[in-house]
């Protein structure tokens, strides 16, 4: 238990890591639930968009739509979750949130290195790497539902995720708007700010305003705007290379 106070002078005390909240419609946590659906109708909206302004004969859609497909799931059980805090329903937020993030992960070297493209070298990596990013997640899971249910282990490995495609973004960004000089290349690494500055609030661990709002749904929040704006990002360069 956690101890904290809040203007009152009371004491608000922490529960296994979670503080209490004023429910609403039986939701625990209301506002990260209202957050979580605003994440999961940004990336709704962001597969409308690589539907619609995407041909079928571009290399890359079919990772932009698994990537949006992936998003929502992860959000659905985000919202799931912190309606009602089960086992089942936490252990499915968490084993979507990792196939989110390691989905990113997966995707990002596809796109920076173009292992989409029809060659036999660029097959074989993408075999590969596809095999390897299967396994490393298969083996997560196993991991946290059979071996040991383990939160630093699994923030750490969602962070590494998160490090490695963020560093190939940045990079990415970096090189695109030094040999272009065009707006649209910096928007990635707008994207990998963004996002990190959301991270942070992870960081800072505080009672809930009004018993509603705390750091983790403010992350939730937060996350909304670089979604959008990725969406806008992929749809408009692929329009961009098109003939």
């Amino acid at each position: 238990m956690t101890n904290a106070r809040v203007a009152s002078g009371q004491p608000v005390v922490q529960f296994h890591g979670k503080w209490p909240f004023h429910r609403l419609l039986g939701m625990q946590e209301p506002f990260s639930v209202l957050f979580s659906l605003g994440n999961l109708a940004a990336h709704w909206d962001g597969l409308g968009k690589v539907r619609a302004r995407i041909p079928a004969s571009y290399p890359l859609r079919p990772w932009y739509v698994w990537l949006a497909r992936v998003g929502i799931a992860s959000w659905v059980f985000s919202a799931v979750f912190h309606t009602r805090d089960f086992q089942a329903t936490e252990e499915l937020d968490y084993f979507a949130a990792g196939a989110n993030v390691l989905y990113g992960m997966y995707y990002t070297p596809i796109r920076v290195f173009r292992l989409d493209r029809n060659t036999p070298r660029r097959r074989s990596l993408l075999r590969v790497w596809s095999l390897l990013c299967a396994s490393l997640y298969l083996c997560h899971v196993a991991y946290l539902k059979l071996v040991r249910w383990d939160y630093t282990y699994n923030m750490a490995a969602n962070v590494a995720a998160g490090v490695v495609q963020n560093i190939l973004w940045s990079w990415f960004s970096y090189n695109r708007y030094r040999t272009s000089r065009r707006t649209w290349a910096i928007w990635p690494g707008l994207v990998v700010a963004w996002v990190m500055f959301a991270m942070s609030m992870e960081l800072f661990d505080f009672p809930p305003w009004l018993g509603c709002i705390d750091a983790h749904s403010l992350w939730h929040l937060i996350t909304i705007g670089p979604t959008l704006l990725w969406y806008k990002y992929a749809t408009s360069l692929a329009r961009l290379l098109l003939p």
